[in-house]
């Protein structure tokens, strides 16, 4: 891609962010003073509490505006690396049903990780591989020895803590993931720790911070999503080295 189409499409990236934002604003209905102070993008449990308190009252009648507006600030979280989208992932199981909830945060999380990763492809896959040749060519090899895997270590990384999500964004076209798995294993992957922070949304008004999200059984349940994310890749392996 030569640098002006590099240009313009970053342009059109920025601007649809800052368009989609401001559209965002206009369309919202007016909020009392009490209101405005709590609407802005929680940082902690608490203004994650009174920003849901805010939005449930105006969900019954603007049902497809707070909807929209959950959806375009989470892609945004998403596509720029920026803190948060935790709270709106609890949010989301706070204002809608669980399986809208669900499906919100999983195409909300992959629609930005691709948003991220084109950023990255666009920006920094050329600054890196000028300073790291060697090491990224050794990376590049790895990822085309396992590619028929590639969708569920995805899957198994989106799970597990081991990487931050924004790493796995930025890291991804640098090392020659392709999109379609980076994709699905992102939409599919995230779905169990969001699954946690949806059930926990539900008892909102209850918590104190994000702490009282995880317990034994939750930390149980992604074990076992992430076990169960390699399996195919195991038992492929062995059936291979028994033909062999």
């Amino acid at each position: 891609m030569i640098e002006r189409q590099k240009v313009l499409l970053l342009g059109g990236i920025f601007t649809t962010a800052i368009s989609l934002l401001i559209a965002l604003y206009l369309r919202f209905p007016e909020l009392n003073p009490d209101e405005r102070q709590h609407f802005k993008l929680p940082k902690n449990m608490e203004d994650a509490k009174q920003l849901g308190l805010v939005l449930s009252t105006y969900k019954e009648q603007h049902y497809y505006t707070v909807l929209g507006g959950i959806l375009v600030v989470y892609i945004l979280l998403q596509s720029f690396a920026i803190p948060g989208s935790i709270f709106l992932s609890i949010l989301s199981g706070y204002l809608f049903s669980f399986p809208l909830a669900l499906l919100l945060v999983c195409t909300c999380s992959a629609v930005g990780a691709v948003i991220c990763y084109l950023l990255s492809y666009l920006i920094g896959r050329n600054l890196v591989t000028r300073y790291w040749p060697d090491r990224v060519r050794k990376w590049q090899i790895q990822i085309s020895n396992h590619r028929e895997h590639l969708l569920n270590y995805i899957i198994f990384l989106r799970v597990t803590p081991f990487l931050p999500n924004w790493f796995i964004n930025i890291a991804s076209p640098v090392i020659d993931v392709p999109l379609s798995p980076f994709f699905w294993g992102t939409f599919l992957g995230v779905a169990p720790p969001s699954f946690v922070f949806i059930q926990t949304g539900k008892t909102l008004e209850k918590m104190t911070s994000t702490d009282a999200t995880w317990s034994w059984g939750s930390v149980a349940l992604l074990a076992v999503f992430a076990v169960l994310s390699l399996l195919p890749v195991f038992f492929k392996k062995r059936l291979q080295s028994r033909l062999d």
